[in-house]
């Protein structure tokens, strides 16, 4: 991330950074808002980088941008939500409806983002990487079915991975 290009500050996830370039500082921001605080999947702490130079952060899966004009609202899954600009007005709003809650897949809270400014998505979070390769080990009830073998199934059966 180009800081100088950004209006040099940035909100990110908490652990989100990685790296900077000189003059980029580090720093906390607490949230002030109680929802935003205890159901947003980050808690009250997130990470604020100042400066004008380049910053690296940490998110997974595809990265995409989101330019939001003067009143428009994104609201997106609390855990995609990497990084945001400080004109960004940031809640958390429950997705309501006893559907969505039971059938939804994607919990009770969204991430509700306000513009003018910025805001940067990942699709996968670690948390959900981690959930999918645990589910899909071996000791866990998973397989490697999908991974496809020059020997097909017998591959599987000379390295023990089927009985």
């Amino acid at each position: 991330m180009d800081l100088a290009q950004l209006g040099g500050s940035l909100i990110c996830q908490k652990d989100a950074f990685l790296c900077a370039a000189l003059g980029t500082s580090i720093g906390i921001v607490f949230s002030r808002k109680i929802g935003r605080g205890m159901f947003g999947g980050e808690g009250f702490i997130l990470q604020k980088l100042e400066g004008d130079g380049m910053a690296f952060i940490h998110a997974g899966g595809t990265i995409g941008g989101k330019d939001l004009a003067m009143g428009e609202t994104l609201r997106v899954d609390t855990g995609c939500l990497v990084a945001f600009q400080p004109s960004v007005n940031s809640d958390i709003q429950f997705t309501g409806g006893i559907k969505n809650t039971l059938f939804g897949g994607e919990g009770l809270f969204l991430a509700t983002l306000t513009g003018p400014g910025k805001a940067y998505l990942q699709s996968l979070p670690f948390s959900r990487l981690a959930d999918r390769v645990y589910a899909a080990a071996p000791s866990a009830g998973g397989s490697r079915r999908e991974e496809g073998s020059i020997l097909g199934g017998l591959g599987g059966l000379l390295d023990g991975d089927n009985d």
